[in-house]
């Protein structure tokens, strides 16, 4: 999968995927199930926005957990708005971890508990940096932790490098990993066969932590606002199917 499909395709709207078979068929977990009390959450967001757009409902659950938490940024997502006069690299390497910070303060964590690693890698260029983002998981990673990252069929070449590395990471380091789709939600088919659908599992978000992870994106401006005569980077159909009461995992 390609970017070039993602900016291709209009989008599959949340009323097309609400008729989802395999969707519907996608067992439940809550949190605590998923990640209990004494059990450290790895997470790995290839962009400043994507740790909320993929798991905003279960990091909003780490109220008070802030110390079996730890967030890891590979990029600061200096690449989203490709030639704009507004939106330079240079301006969003400087709002887009602005923005990240005021999202989670949106999901009531305490950021001075949390270990918050910013690797500073260049955005768009994730797949080259692979290698490093293997070594850096080995090392940090212990047998009982849960890894979650991009799906690595996500469609996005910075989202499914790091769904590989979390992968080999996972595997050579026996941490569970977790994989979350982000735009497959806008270029796949309700039951596209290309998603692994055998091990998908949809994660309860309560309506406290919904409404949380709502605001959370919202702090993410430089995404939502047209810019200029372009749309917005993160399509409003791509928004809805990521705010609904449940977040959807490949386990």
């Amino acid at each position: 999968m390609s970017e070039n499909l993602i900016q291709a395709a209009s989008g599959t709207p949340w009323s097309e995927w609400q008729h989802s078979a395999h969707l519907a068929r996608a067992s439940w977990l809550t949190p605590e199930q998923l990640c209990p009390p004494g059990r450290r959450l790895v997470l790995l967001a290839p962009h400043p926005d994507d740790e909320i757009l993929m798991a905003g409902g279960l990091l909003a659950s780490f109220r008070g957990r802030e110390n079996e938490l730890v967030l890891i940024s590979a990029t600061n997502g200096e690449g989203s708005h490709r030639d704009s006069a507004y939106w330079t690299e240079h301006r969003l390497r400087h709002q887009r971890p602005l923005e990240s910070r005021h999202a989670l303060q949106h999901l009531d964590l305490d950021l001075t508990r949390l270990d918050w690693r910013r690797l500073n890698l260049k955005d768009g260029a994730l797949p080259r940096d692979e290698a490093f983002l293997v070594n850096h998981l080995e090392q940090l990673l212990e047998p009982d932790d849960l890894l979650l990252t991009t799906w690595r069929g996500d469609g996005h070449c910075d989202h499914e490098a790091a769904g590989r590395a979390g992968a080999r990471a996972a595997l050579s380091r026996r941490a569970q990993l977790a994989e979350a789709p982000v735009w497959a939600w806008h270029w796949a088919e309700p039951d596209d066969p290309r998603l692994p659908w055998p091990r998908a599992h949809r994660l309860q978000v309560d309506e406290a932590r919904l409404a949380r992870k709502r605001e959370a994106l919202a702090a993410h401006a430089s995404q939502l606002q047209p810019d200029g005569d372009r749309p917005p980077v993160l399509p409003a159909p791509l928004q809805t199917c990521l705010l609904q009461p449940f977040e959807l995992l490949f386990l």
